[in-house]
């Protein structure tokens, strides 16, 4: 089975940056996955943040679309999300997807001052 790990949650001020990260185990195919970031506010629906696919094109969701960016490497089997200018409406837990039928355990990401 293939297990995903996130880390580089925290608390941040609005404006700020941060750097999630994602390694994979468990598996060699990870550099077939399509790998996503997801995240899901209180009393909302988990939403897709971004995605990148085997080949390396992405996918952003018009509201980080600009501010935020994933990258991937599979020598290392890990998927990043450089997150800048970080609002408040980007509090929640972000979650690491692998084919959006694996999921991390997710790490909290909170913006406020």
């Amino acid at each position: 089975q293939v297990r995903l790990v996130e880390s580089g949650g925290g608390l941040v001020q609005p404006g700020g940056s941060l750097r999630l990260s994602c390694e994979a185990f468990g598996t060699v195919r990870f550099n077939l996955y399509t790998m996503g970031w997801y995240r899901q506010a209180p009393g909302k629906q988990r939403e897709l943040v971004a995605e990148i696919s085997r080949l390396f094109s992405t996918n952003y969701a018009e509201s980080v679309r600009g501010r935020f960016t994933i990258t991937r490497n599979n020598v290392k089997n890990t998927v990043h999300l450089q997150m800048n200018n970080l609002e408040a409406e980007d509090t929640a837990v972000y979650y690491c997807s692998a084919q959006g039928t694996t999921w991390g355990q997710g790490t909290q990401v909170i913006v406020s001052s």
